[in-house]
C-alpha cells in the first residue's frame, strides 16, 4: 500500500512539475501570437483570394485565443492551497497573481473587441505582459535557480536568499497573503462580471405558439 501511495504521489508531483515547467513556453507563445497581429494583417493584405484570407484569419484567432485559454486553465491549478503551498513542489510565489491578471485579460477580450478597438488591444497587451512577468521571473530566478544558491552567495550573501524568497513553499509568510489576495480578486471580479451581465442582459418573454 505504501508503494502504491508513493507511486500515486510521485505521479502527481511529476504532472504538477511538468505543468509548472511548460507554462513559461505557453506564456511565450501566447505573447508571440498576440503581438503577431500586425504581421498577420500585413500578410492577409497580400492574399488575392478572399476565402484564403478568411481561413488564415480564423485559424490565427482560434490558435491565439485557444492558447490563451489553455494557459489560463493550467494556471488555475496554482490556486489550490495543497499545490501552491507544498514545500516539495517548486511553485513561483506570484503564480496565483499571474492567473488573476490573465483572467482580467480574458475578460477584457470578452467584453471588448481587441482586434478592432486600439484601446482594448493596449489593455490586453499590458495585462498579458504583466501576467507573464509575474510567472516567468520567479520561475527562472526562484524555481530554476534553486540549485544555484552557492553561486549567488559567492557574489553576495544577500543574493543567495532570492531563490527561496521567490518560491511559495519557502516563503509562507508572503505566499499565504498572495494566495488569499488572488482568491479574493477572483471572487470580486466574478461578482462584478455577474452584476455587469445582469445589467446588460435583457429579459425576453417566451412566445407560446
Amino acid at each position: 500500500m505504501n508503494d502504491q501511495q508513493a507511486l500515486v504521489q510521485g505521479s502527481q508531483y511529476w504532472m504538477l512539475l511538468s505543468v509548472a515547467a511548460v507554462l513559461p513556453i505557453l506564456w511565450s507563445f501566447t505573447l508571440a501570437l498576440h503581438f503577431a497581429r500586425p504581421y498577420i494583417l500585413r500578410y492577409l493584405q497580400g492574399l488575392t483570394l478572399r476565402f484564403g484570407g478568411d481561413v488564415w484569419w480564423l485559424s490565427y484567432i482560434l490558435i491565439r485565443d485557444g492558447l490563451l485559454v489553455v494557459t489560463f486553465a493550467l494556471s488555475v491549478i496554482f490556486l489550490f492551497p495543497n499545490v501552491y503551498m507544498s514545500a516539495d513542489l517548486g511553485v513561483p510565489i506570484t503564480a496565483p497573481l499571474a492567473a488573476l491578471v490573465l483572467f482580467w485579460a480574458l475578460l477584457a477580450k470578452l467584453t471588448g473587441d481587441s482586434d478592432d478597438d486600439p484601446r482594448t488591444f493596449r489593455i490586453v497587451s499590458v495585462l498579458l505582459v504583466f501576467a507573464s512577468m509575474l510567472y516567468i521571473i520567479p520561475q527562472i530566478y526562484g524555481v530554476e535557480a534553486a540549485d544555484q544558491v552557492d553561486a549567488w552567495n559567492s557574489v553576495s550573501t544577500s543574493l543567495g536568499g532570492i531563490p527561496a524568497a521567490l518560491v511559495s513553499g519557502g516563503n509562507p509568510d508572503v505566499s499565504y497573503p498572495i494566495l488569499n489576495l488572488s482568491l479574493l480578486g477572483f471572487a470580486a471580479t466574478g461578482a462584478i462580471v455577474f452584476l455587469w451581465f445582469l445589467r446588460k442582459s435583457k429579459f425576453e418573454p417566451a412566445e407560446v405558439a
